[in-house]
């Protein structure tokens, strides 16, 4: 059983159906204790870093998704479900995140013709070695749609990398937590392998 946490923002319907097309069952739930009793955990989202972290709060589900990661439960964060494992963000001046992962979340700087929101597929390469990977061929092109990217303090954890203007994070690999900035559930045959590959992750 996959967890996906609901937190009032993301497009769960579009993570869930993915899933279910792989072969998941899926509970798409803001329940703490489902969350806090989750064999496997997704926190998808779109939208604001400050106003998503006050929703978290605001439905008791920070101190279950930390234990769950804490636990080493398999863990998967998509676009902004990335972005709050941080400590902090400039997005809403600063914001506080999780603090799970050392570093922070930084606007994009670009010059034209490039534009923010980073929007559209984009080649990634990386670390072959991540079981999330496996079977998708390198340089695989992934679906993007983010203003914000993670800058970890530890390098070692990046597992992919995408351009924009300079690169920058695309994915994050420590022990059971996995995180990408792009939308598995987004990017066709590759996006459906990678989530093929957490679903069948060992609990």
């Amino acid at each position: 059983m996959i967890t996906v946490v609901d937190y009032g923002t993301g497009n769960l319907r579009s993570v869930a159906k993915a899933l279910e097309a792989v072969g998941a069952s899926v509970c798409v739930t803001s329940e703490p204790s489902q969350v806090a009793q989750a064999a496997k955990l997704i926190v998808p989202g779109v939208g604001a870093f400050s106003a998503a972290m006050s929703e978290l709060r605001r439905r008791h589900l920070i101190e279950p998704i930390r234990a769950r990661i804490e636990a080493k439960v398999p863990y998967l964060g998509i676009c902004l479900g990335l972005q709050l494992l941080f400590e902090t963000s400039e997005e809403g001046g600063g914001a506080k995140g999780l603090g799970l992962l050392r570093g922070t979340v930084k606007r994009f700087e670009v010059k034209p013709p490039l534009k923010v929101p980073h929007m559209g597929w984009n080649q990634v390469s990386g670390a072959a070695a991540c079981p999330l990977l496996q079977g998708i061929p390198p340089w695989s092109f992934f679906y993007f749609v983010h203003s914000y990217y993670a800058v970890p303090q530890d390098r070692n954890i990046v597992a992919l990398e995408a351009d924009y203007g300079g690169k920058f994070t695309a994915m994050v690999w420590q022990d059971r937590l996995f995180a990408t900035q792009f939308h598995p559930e987004k990017s066709q045959a590759v996006g459906l392998k990678l989530l093929e590959n957490f679903v069948r992750l060992p609990e």
